[in-house]
């Protein structure tokens, strides 16, 4: 029995695309439950020679040129009907509502986070030349997109990254099946050299770094005293008279009592 017409029984079988690991564990798990010498066999079978045999099957089922193929999509395999039959298949499974088409914008957005990833959305708008807010958002709830880290930059923005569901959308079986595209790789884009800011007289360095100068007090804050001018609030409090004499020494007095 050859490994190949194994794993074209089960992918046969299968409800949905199974990636080469998955195959492996149906294939320890079927060793571990059977008593047969013949199945245990298998039991070892190494990714390697599973990405051999699928490749092999692959192409026996292209060349026999049949109503199906097998394919890899998403780094999962699985079989598939040919286009040309898709009328009669219709008719027996009806006809499944498929999301509207993505729009240029977000074609040109996807595209440019997919050869370029990870990518902040301020890179996206510095290739694109425009703002991206609405064309990420539908990238994001379509499943196409996902956060997958911060830059090492200031500020730390969040990057960007192509999902599963973006390989399944277009068929494809890994990131290194996309066009080649080395006009796009080759846009510069510029990294901030220090936090960036609307006002130009926020801060621009970390909090921790913010230090008053040695002997200034830092200004008041609340609400101002009735009676008490701007330049009274901010001014050093005089001296006690008494060095030595504490606040804890002063006497205190109430109303309607005099110190003798």
């Amino acid at each position: 029995m050859e490994l190949k017409f194994i794993l074209e029984s089960i992918l046969f079988s299968a409800q949905r695309p199974l990636a080469p690991k998955e195959l492996r564990d149906i294939l320890v798990t079927a060793a571990e439950q059977a008593q047969d010498s013949l199945v245990r066999a298998f039991r070892k079978t190494s990714l390697d020679a599973l990405e051999v045999a699928l490749a092999e099957l692959e192409r026996e089922h292209a060349e026999a040129r049949r109503s199906y193929r097998l394919v890899c999509v998403a780094g999962a395999w699985q079989f598939v009907s040919e286009p040309d039959y898709a009328p009669w298949i219709k008719a027996l499974v009806g006809h499944k509502a498929r999301p509207p088409r993505l729009s240029q914008p977000a074609l040109e957005t996807l595209a440019i986070i997919a050869y370029r990833q990870p990518i902040t959305r301020a890179e996206i708008e510095q290739v694109r030349g425009v703002t991206v807010d609405g064309v990420m958002q539908t990238l994001l709830e379509r499943g196409l997109i996902e956060q997958i880290g911060r830059a090492e930059v200031p500020g730390r923005p969040m990057t960007y990254g192509t999902t599963r569901l973006f390989l399944e959308y277009f068929g494809i079986g890994s990131l290194e099946d996309l066009p080649a595209s080395d006009e796009l790789r080759r846009v510069p884009i510029s990294k901030p050299e220090g936090l960036l800011t609307v006002d130009p007289g926020l801060a621009t360095v970390p909090p921790e770094q913010l230090k008053l100068p040695t002997g200034e007090r830092p200004p008041p804050t609340g609400p101002r005293p009735p009676g008490e001018t701007e330049s009274e609030r901010g001014a050093t409090p005089p001296p006690s008279e008494d060095p030595d004499l504490t606040a804890h020494d002063h006497p205190r007095t109430s109303p309607g009592h005099r110190p003798a």
